[in-house]
């Protein structure tokens, strides 16, 4: 007896480790039982990893990685020219580090086309340079008179292994077809080292000793890269990670509450028999960190098989090989352990309620009753003043990766501030619904005195509203600039055949000076083969577009005007049905661009006007004086809608009016064609083929998005994002309200007041989200765009009208309207519990 005394005497008052590992035993079991009821949690958890392990997959191999050029060496050198301090500095490397390998390259341009490709010695069998060279079919070349060429070179030259091939005044036998497994793009003809005569490129490999200093400014590291390179697929991908995460934890508190108090009773029990406040916590707390790792491990297993189905896809779209294992294993690590945390943060809230209710209570299966908050509002307002200042410091940095950690800071302080000030604003909308009707009263009542819960449904409608309002406003604001025209190039149903003049003449635009244009019988020919691609494309509509030395420019601090200035002669005007008495005669220049004819301080320069006066650049701010003899002030500009809208179209032209009054000299830059329906891949290949016969070029549509796309795939984003977290969260919020439901239930309360509490709640959770995050994306680009040089707060101006009322009016009506509609039954619950 006293031996038993004694040793119950020395067990831990709680239990200790036994006590802790039983609850978590329970725990894991209310999970296993239970799983249907968290099955909302487990969902959006599974769902973040996986789409995580996928994204972030692509996300880092679809960009050709820096160190593609290594191989296998540490350090890669360029020269600009084989030359004899070339050599010596390679036989230097040679003797001091032992073996190199050399590889020299000399750019060759495809004729007729802007394409080029380099002419290659490499050892295939160097060193280093191994894992740059691959053999598709045939062998390598081992003779001076044997080649190997890419899948490009053989099909841009019509070659085959086997044929013969003159280059750079040599004849070579192909005898295989040949890749750069880490690069696709690098389109090359392999030939045995010392046979590139010219080279333009030389590059050496070779592994220096660790800490060896002063090699030269031509001499790289992959070190020396990862130092410059701060914004990676990576940082951007555990930054997008974290946003995520603090969405599912928003919205899994609701979750996890509603659980618990389902569990109300069972944790009565648990506290009857003996169990301490740390035990309860513990219970609620476990489940949180099963639910996370259960739903990481299941997100990883459905990533990762999904990232098995898709790279072969990834290998033909990013153009390298894309290994099985060859994932940022460190983001994906980080994504599960932010899942696990997540859910662990948001369990914690719901376990420190469980312990203010008494073991009574919990019996009887009675919540204690809400509390309310006496938080201040003061740190979210704090952090919203800090946020406008640091996207502030990032607007005035002037971008090219200055100013990064300014704007992560600002984003995440003004994303944890709406956060913050959510459960407040919940509060204001109780206030100020006093007078509404009853169900709508009793909504909003709701709403604030559970505002713990419902605080953090809003906090993650606001962000997700705050995510994509940023996206549309920063999208407008950018693609509504009329001087730096964004957009695509061209339609489907345009192709532009250039001269070897270009859109800007042999010289650039004001450098008149720079002669070397097409000669007139050149221009004969050129013109035929153009007419023949057209009508091989099935179309009798070709405008000729010339061009001047004449550009315009803004004399004021932003951006300039950016694009081509054709001629607009009597054919273009009349190819797009612009009838000479709709113009003014004495207008200067004629645009499109909506806005671009009331600029002012806008100057069309010509002549030698760059290399004798102005700077030039895309940036304005004051560029010099304007002489009359290079330059003419305010010009007058007439908006004529009919013109393309493309930005290598001839969106913007100078009138022939102008032309004469300033005394320019017009040359042939292209033709533009017009098919009746869009152009083929075929079209193309064959349009480029034919114009590389004639020493011609051609530009078609681009992959360029226009602003349309990009704003509206952004809202539909954002009300999705928005509808789907009141979607799962709504009935649990409800579900807290259900003894005030069935105490209206037995007073007698109808269908329809039951359908207006669903409705108002869900209605007032969407609109004040959308406002709030509508609010805060303003705010952050006012706060950018004020200190930036290049866009100002002007470019605010495009304002997207249609978008926003669809988030901010649509978007609530179809949320009150769901919740309208899914309200149509009386719970099952109401006819078992009975009003206590």
């Amino acid at each position: 007896m006293n031996r038993d005394s004694g040793h119950l005497e020395q067990r831990p008052l709680d239990g200790g480790i036994p006590a802790r590992r039983a609850v978590t035993r329970w725990a894991w079991r209310l999970l296993r039982r239970e799983w249907r009821q968290q099955i909302l949690v487990l969902a959006l958890i599974t769902v973040a990893v996986a789409v995580t392990t996928v994204g972030v997959g692509v996300s880092s191999n679809t960009p050709l990685s820096p160190y593609v050029g290594f191989g296998t060496a540490h350090d890669l050198a360029t020269f600009p020219s084989d030359n004899a301090a070339t050599r010596a500095k390679i036989d230097s490397w040679h003797q001091r580090f032992g073996a190199i390998d050399v590889i020299e390259n000399e750019t060759v341009t495809v004729p007729g086309s802007v394409d080029t490709f380099d002419l290659r010695s490499q050892n295939p069998h160097g060193p280093f340079g191994q894992p740059l060279l691959t053999v598709v079919s045939g062998r390598y070349p081992s003779t001076a008179h044997e080649v190997a060429v890419t899948s490009v070179v053989a099909s841009d030259f019509k070659l085959h292994v086997g044929s013969e091939w003159r280059e750079l005044g040599v004849e070579r036998k192909v005898v295989g077809v040949v890749e750069n497994p880490k690069n696709f793009l690098d389109q090359f003809a392999l030939v045995v080292p010392g046979q590139v005569p010219t080279p333009t490129l030389v590059t050496v490999l070779f592994n220096a000793p660790l800490g060896k200093s002063s090699l030269g400014a031509n001499v790289i590291t992959p070190s020396s890269l990862a130092q410059g390179n701060v914004l990676n697929p990576q940082t951007i991908s555990i930054a997008l990670v974290t946003m995520t995460m603090l969405l599912i934890a928003l919205v899994a508190i609701a979750g996890f509450t509603v659980l618990a108090q389902r569990r109300l009773r069972s944790i009565g029990m648990l506290g009857a028999l003996g169990a301490t406040d740390e035990h309860i916590k513990l219970v609620v707390r476990a489940n949180g960190v099963f639910v996370g790792l259960v739903g990481a491990s299941a997100g990883f297993v459905v990533g990762f098989a999904a990232w098995l189905g898709y790279r072969p896809i990834l290998e033909s779209s990013a153009h390298h090989v894309v290994g099985v294992f060859q994932l940022p294993w460190i983001v994906i690590i980080v994504a599960a352990v932010l899942a696990v945390a997540a859910a662990y943060f948001a369990s914690s809230r719901p376990a420190r309620a469980m312990t203010k209710i008494s073991t009574v209570s919990a019996l009887a299966g009675r919540p204690a009753p809400p509390k309310k908050l006496r938080r201040s509002s003061v740190p979210g307002i704090v952090l919203v003043v800090a946020a406008f200042f640091l996207l502030g410091a990032a607007g005035a940095s002037g971008g090219n990766g200055r100013g990064m950690q300014e704007l992560v800071l600002g984003f995440v302080a003004l994303t944890v501030s709406v956060v913050l000030l959510s459960p407040f604003l919940l509060t204001v909308l109780d206030r100020s619904s006093r007078r509404a009707p009853f169900a709508v009263r009793m909504a909003m009542r709701d709403l604030a005195r559970y505002r713990a819960r419902s605080g953090s449904a809003l906090g993650a409608i606001s962000v997700g509203v705050l995510i994509a309002m940023v996206v549309i406003i920063a999208s407008a604001a950018r693609f509504g600039n009329v001087l730096d025209y964004a957009g695509p190039n061209v339609s489907s149903t345009q192709l532009i055949i250039y001269t070897p003049n270009g859109p800007y003449g042999p010289g650039g635009p004001g450098n008149a000076k720079a002669g070397g244009g097409v000669s007139t019988p050149s221009l004969s020919s050129m013109s035929r083969s153009a007419h023949d691609i057209a009508r091989a494309l099935g179309s009798g509509k070709i405008v000729t577009l010339e061009n001047t030395s004449a550009t315009l420019q803004h004399d004021a601090p932003g951006r300039s005007y950016s694009g081509p200035l054709y001629v607009a002669t009597p054919q273009l005007l009349r190819a797009f049905g612009i009838k000479k008495s709709s113009i003014n005669p004495t207008a200067e220049v004629l645009t499109m661009r909506p806005g671009f004819a009331g600029l002012s301080k806008m100057q069309i320069v010509y002549g030698n006007y760059f290399s004798g006066h102005g700077k030039g650049g895309p940036i304005g701010g004051g560029l010099g004086p304007c002489p009359k003899s290079d330059c003419l002030a305010d010009p007058s500009m007439q908006e004529v809608s009919a013109l393309p809208a493309g930005t290598s179209a001839p969106n913007t032209v100078i009138t022939e009016f102008a032309v004469h009054q300033l005394g320019l000299s017009t040359i042939t830059a292209g033709w533009l064609v017009q098919t009746a329906k869009p152009l083929s891949a075929a079209q193309l290949t064959g349009a480029r083929a034919s114009a590389a016969a004639a020493g011609l070029n051609i530009e078609s549509k681009s992959s360029i998005p226009t602003s349309a796309t990009i704003i509206d795939w952004a809202t539909l984003v954002g009300v999705l994002l928005a509808l789907g977290i009141l979607a799962m969260t709504i009935g649990l919020i409800r579900s807290e309200t259900a003894s005030d439901l069935r105490i209206l239930t037995a007073a007698g309360a109808s269908s329809f007041t039951r359908r207006s509490l669903t409705a108002a709640t869900a209605g007032a959770l969407a609109l004040i989200g959308a406002v709030v995050g509508t609010a805060a994306a303003y705010l952050a680009m006012i706060g950018f765009l004020r200190t930036n040089n290049l866009d100002g707060l002007s470019s605010l101006a495009s304002v997207p009208v249609a978008n926003l009322l669809t988030i901010l009016v649509v978007m609530p009506i179809v949320a009150a309207a769901v919740g309208w509609l899914t309200a149509w039954r009386e719970p099952k619950a109401l006819s078992r519990q009975v009003v206590q």
